[in-house]
Parts: structure tokens; C-alpha cells; sequence
């Protein structure tokens, strides 16, 4: 009976130390970050590059987990070869930036991991009222390099930006004034009739606002200057616009999934007096 005892309680024992040494965590080697680079090029929605000519874009890299900013700064350099990125039929796989110089932002990250990140950029910069976003999220994987175009950042949009009358400026009740603005890619090329960016495929418009009602609509037609379009109008007296009025100029190209508007304010003066004609 003493024996059979014994045995036992060295059974229990024994199997007792074998789940002790099962829920031990063996200690892995650690794994040196790899040098991994990253190459980010931010472009004009069926356009160019954003580049120096814009002011370029702002990129910031994001751990996703975590939220730490892995890298951030800018995109500077030029905006492209306008044959190689519109004209060049190209297979898969080919590049369509990075064949001939155009702008990007590089940086090196120092992963021990696959990393989920988010890239943001922000643009053009030199245009704020024009300025759009776009993000996207990637696995990176140490020691894997993106080449060539490398990860590609969409804008979509227009700089729209209202040339005459020059914002601010006073206007004269009963003139009869032309409203002219231009109209780029966010990469900085002109729209215009015939061109690789058609301004036939795009509604430009311009509104006469007095506070936040519309007034008037004007169709603008281009005018032989590279991106420039114009309207006449009529400016209305103070006592119907005592506070001065909006003029708003809209590009809207739906098919093509841009859109951009420019708009200013102006006082309004009572009309000059006709200088007396001597007899």
C-alpha cells in the first residue's frame, strides 16, 4: 500500500513539472530593422506631377497601429514629360512618371516587420484655396524597396483662379466689366479648346452673388490666351447691393472627376457723374 502511495504522488510530480516547463516562452532572437525605401509621387488627376511650378505637396507616412509618424516632408521637382505621361501607350507594369525626370518624395524606413502604414499628401501648396487630399494604405515589408513610379497619390481638382477684376477692388455701379479667370490642372497645365486637357469637356462658369443669393450666371468662353476664360456683366448699383457682391467662377468636369472655384468679393461705388459737355 506504501509503495502504490509513493508511485502516485511521483506521477502527480512529475506531470506537474512537464506543464511547468510547457507554459515556459522560449526568447526569440530579435530581428535588426531592415533599411527600407519608400518612393511617393503625387499627381494631378489625369494630369502631371504636382511639382515645383505649384509648390509641390506635403507627404507624411503613418504607422497604422500605432499613429506614429514614420517620415514626413515634400514633393518637389518637375512636373514631367507631358508626351511620356498623356501620349505613350504603355503595358502593364511600365512606368508612366519616373521615365524621364519628374518630381517625388523618397524616404528610408528602418523596419523589423510587414508595417501597415497610411501615406497622406496634401496640394499643390503654392495654391491653398485649390489644395485637396488623398491617402492610401499600404503593407511595407523590410527590405523591399518601391521603385520606379513607386506608390502614386490621385488629386482631383482645378486651380481656378479669378484674374479680373482683381479681388478687392472697388467697382463702379452700371459698368459694364469682363470677369476673367484661368483654369489648370492642379499640376499647373492650362485648360484650353484642343488641347490634352479640352476645356470643351469642362462647364466653366461664373455667379453674381449679392450676399448668398445668385443673381446672375455667366458662361465664360476662352479667349485665345493659354487657360484664360471671360464673361461681361453688368455691376449692380449699392442701393441693390449695398454690402458689394461675390463673383464665383466654377470648372466642372463630372466625366473626368475634377472640379475646382475661385471666388472674391468687391465693394461697389456709385456710378460716376458724366463730365459736362461745353457748348
Amino acid at each position: 500500500m506504501v509503495w502504490k502511495t509513493l508511485f502516485l504522488l511521483l506521477f502527480v510530480l512529475t506531470v506537474l513539472r512537464i506543464d511547468t516547463q510547457a507554459d515556459q516562452i522560449i526568447p526569440i532572437p530579435g530581428i535588426q530593422p531592415v533599411a527600407t525605401e519608400v518612393l511617393i509621387r503625387v499627381v494631378a488627376h489625369g494630369a502631371m506631377v504636382l511639382g515645383d511650378e505649384v509648390g509641390g505637396a506635403r507627404i507624411t507616412i503613418t504607422e497604422v497601429a500605432t499613429g506614429q509618424v514614420l517620415a514626413s516632408g515634400m514633393q518637389l521637382g518637375e512636373a514631367g514629360d507631358q508626351n511620356q505621361i498623356m501620349r505613350t501607350p504603355r503595358m502593364l507594369g511600365e512606368p508612366q512618371y519616373s521615365s524621364k525626370p519628374s518630381g517625388f518624395f523618397r524616404a528610408t524606413l528602418y523596419l523589423d516587420r510587414p508595417t501597415l502604414v497610411k501615406i497622406s499628401a496634401q496640394g499643390p501648396l503654392a495654391y491653398p484655396a485649390a489644395m485637396q487630399q488623398a491617402s492610401k494604405t499600404i503593407l511595407l515589408v523590410p527590405g523591399h524597396d518601391l521603385t520606379q513610379d513607386g506608390i502614386i497619390l490621385d488629386l482631383n481638382g482645378y486651380i481656378v483662379k479669378i484674374e479680373n477684376p482683381p479681388p478687392g477692388q472697388p467697382l463702379i455701379a452700371k459698368d459694364d466689366v469682363k470677369l476673367r479667370a484661368s483654369i489648370q490642372t492642379l499640376s499647373g497645365e492650362p485648360v484650353r479648346p484642343h488641347g490634352d486637357w479640352d476645356s470643351r469637356r469642362v462647364h466653366i462658369y461664373g455667379e453674381l452673388l449679392i450676399g448668398d443669393q445668385v443673381i446672375e450666371r455667366l458662361q465664360l468662353f476662352h479667349i485665345g490666351l493659354q487657360a484664360s476664360f471671360e464673361a461681361p456683366f453688368f455691376v449692380p448699383t449699392p442701393k441693390e447691393a449695398p454690402n458689394g457682391i461675390t463673383l464665383r467662377v466654377v470648372a466642372a468636369d463630372g466625366a473626368g472627376a475634377n472640379f475646382g472655384l475661385d471666388q472674391a468679393s468687391y465693394p461697389v461705388l456709385p456710378e460716376r457723374l458724366k463730365p459736362r459737355t461745353r457748348n
